[in-house]
């Protein structure tokens, strides 16, 4: 199974929760149809899922365990959604029959998974013919703020070499087109889109949630065990990101490629 470098600590999940269809999914939502059948590979909390399943008629959640999964099962329960089944499941080797759902989703999968590849051959095949597989990954490599606070370049650094040390690929959204076109998705619209926090109640929320996050989760952990920062060094870095949410100008934005590829 991939390794999740964020993990689940409350950190994690705070931005998790922030995302919805809309302000996630945006370049999906006109394709999608009230009798489609949809795959959510790596539901997470739910939030964009059970967002999802108000436009479809069934969507199938999946995430790599079963603590995991019971994330997006509470957060279904709680907003009183019906039509999500839940399944664990490998991204590299689905457990489901060819040509079994009209849509295939994955939000912030790719960048995470050992083979991201063989991940969208397996989202085609479990796609029916004239189906979507629909992908949406960050760049961190496109991550831009101001100001020009340096802990945050330490910061991209360490969170770079956590996710390298994990085979996962931070530059993943840049690689999107790319993946499709060699597991042999010919009819493939690239695109991108950003979230942008420029206000003072987005920044304390990013920021905060990012100062927290590099001091208490998995993140953290494996940067210390690897020898690869130090406590001062993260300390910093939490420092470093209050800085910048306490600035009247503080701004960043973050990029992401999506793909919609027609099967």
């Amino acid at each position: 199974m991939p390794v999740y470098t964020h993990g689940h600590h409350d950190s994690v999940l705070r931005s998790h929760r922030w995302r919805t269809a809309e302000n996630s999914a945006a370049y999906l939502l006109p394709h999608l149809r009230p009798t489609d059948r949809l795959l959510d590979v790596g539901a997470g909390p739910g939030t964009i899922t059970a967002d999802l399943a108000g436009r479809v008629a069934e969507v199938v959640a999946t995430e790599i365990g079963a603590e995991e999964l019971q994330l997006s099962r509470t957060t279904a329960a709680e907003r009183g959604v019906t039509n999500i089944e839940f399944r664990v499941a490998d991204v590299h080797a689905l457990d489901f029959p060819d040509d079994s759902f009209d849509v295939t989703h994955a939000h912030q999968v790719l960048q995470h998974v050992a083979d991201p590849v063989q991940a969208l051959r397996e989202l085609a095949r479990v796609t029916r013919p004239g189906g979507i597989v629909a992908v949406r990954d960050s760049d961190y490599g496109g991550f831009r703020w101001w100001p020009a606070v340096p802990a945050l370049d330490t910061w991209l650094d360490l969170y770079c070499t956590a996710a390298h040390a994990n085979a996962g690929r931070p530059d993943a959204g840049r690689r999107l087109l790319s993946w499709a076109h060699a597991a042999g998705i010919a009819d493939v619209t690239a695109t991108s889109s950003t979230w942008c926090y420029a206000n003072a109640e987005d920044r304390a929320w990013w920021g905060g949630m990012w100062a927290d996050r590099i001091l208490d989760s998995a993140i953290a952990r494996q940067l210390l065990d690897a020898g690869a920062a130090t406590p001062e060094d993260l300390q910093r870095v939490s420092d470093g990101w209050r800085e910048w949410a306490a600035s009247d100008d503080g701004w960043l934005s973050v990029l992401h490629g999506e793909i919609l590829c027609r099967v």
